[in-house]
């Protein structure tokens, strides 16, 4: 990873933070401004919500790194609703996308379209067909309900509490008295304990095993619980490249050098979220192959669907670990060129 001792900013580390502050706030307000203009159900109000929801977790993630040089009250206050908000707003385009990926994946697996087959005609096996419809029956639903959640938070009076919060954020930041110490002394160290929580969570991954191909490390787990750890490593870096927003406002700023440099960092996060999301789907078709008295053929179509959904994760993995040890990756080949 890049180091950050080398921050030499002189400016006091309130104006940096307050200057992301005010931008991200700006970015929530003019989401939610587009969201009003372009009402709930259409294509602009889901990219509304998105832009939203990208900001909320970069002013969230800002007060959670940078607290001490906060009001400490306000911004654990205000960050635990700007939590309550991603989690309602993310619901709906969290359901979705899980439904599109995994029909996406039976469609692949089968060769065929996923759709209950309609009277002659198609090569789409009876078993990927019913999956399909039986992961919509118990997906639709819960898309449906997280939408009428997010309409309903987004008119009660705790989301304009939080919107008339943002509001203010977007001219005023409440700074402790330690923000007006130099960035390098001040807003340096708070980023510099994100990466190290970040390297120190790194370093618990069986990255080496990750580096080898098809080495089926996700495919044996018998818990779920066991991609928590990378889960973990996905927020902690989601949190350590918002830290390095702040310091280096200007992406040509970031420092490089390290395991990896800051450019590869949102490959690293794509890679993990990829992770997250084929662990979530895969957990879906497992939990829709335990519905009582489901066609032998369905679960069967189910159990591949899973499979597949786990050798994604499995490839997830791979390519984080060739983003953030390349070396450990090339050395075997070089090794061989050398040989001959």
């Amino acid at each position: 990873m890049q180091r950050l001792e080398n921050v030499t900013g002189h400016d006091p580390a309130g104006e940096l933070l307050a200057h992301y502050l005010h931008a991200q706030a700006g970015a929530f307000l003019r989401g939610l401004r587009l969201h009003r203009e372009a009402g709930p159900d259409s294509d602009l109000a889901e990219g509304a919500a998105l832009a939203m929801r990208a900001a909320a977790r970069r002013i969230g993630a800002t007060l959670h790194t940078f607290r001490p040089l906060l009001d400490a009250a306000w911004a654990d206050q205000l960050r635990t609703e700007l939590a309550w908000l991603c989690a309602t707003l993310g619901g709906e385009h969290t359901c979705a996308a899980r439904l599109t990926r995994l029909l996406d994946a039976l469609h692949r697996l089968s060769g065929s379209r996923v759709a209950p087959p309609r009277g002659e005609g198609g090569t789409l096996t009876v078993g990927a067909a019913r999956a399909g419809a039986l992961l919509e029956r118990q997906l639709t639903p819960a898309r449906t309900r997280a939408h009428s959640a997010a309409l309903q938070a987004l008119g009660s009076s705790r989301f304009h509490a939080v919107a008339d919060a943002v509001a203010l954020l977007a001219s005023e930041a409440p700074l402790a008295t330690s923000a007006a110490a130099p960035a390098a002394e001040a807003l340096a160290p708070a980023a510099l304990a994100a990466e190290d929580r970040l390297e120190r969570a790194v370093a618990d991954l069986p990255l080496g095993r990750a580096a080898r191909p098809y080495n089926s490390e996700a495919l044996v787990q018998e818990s779920e619980s066991q991609d928590q750890p990378w889960h973990q490593v996905r927020r902690l870096l989601r949190l350590h490249r918002y830290a390095q927003e702040v310091l280096h406002p200007h992406p040509g700023d970031l420092l490089h050098g390290g395991a990896v440099q800051a450019d590869q960092l949102p490959c690293a996060g794509r890679a993990l979220d990829r992770h997250r999301d084929a662990s979530e789907a895969a957990a879906a078709a497992s939990a829709a192959a335990r519905t009582p008295r489901i066609a032998p053929a369905t679960a069967y179509a189910l159990g591949v669907l899973h499979a597949d959904q786990r050798h994604e994760v499995e490839a997830a993995r791979f390519a984080f670990q060739r983003i953030w040890q390349p070396v450990a990756v090339t050395t075997a080949p070089a090794a061989t060129t050398a040989a001959s």
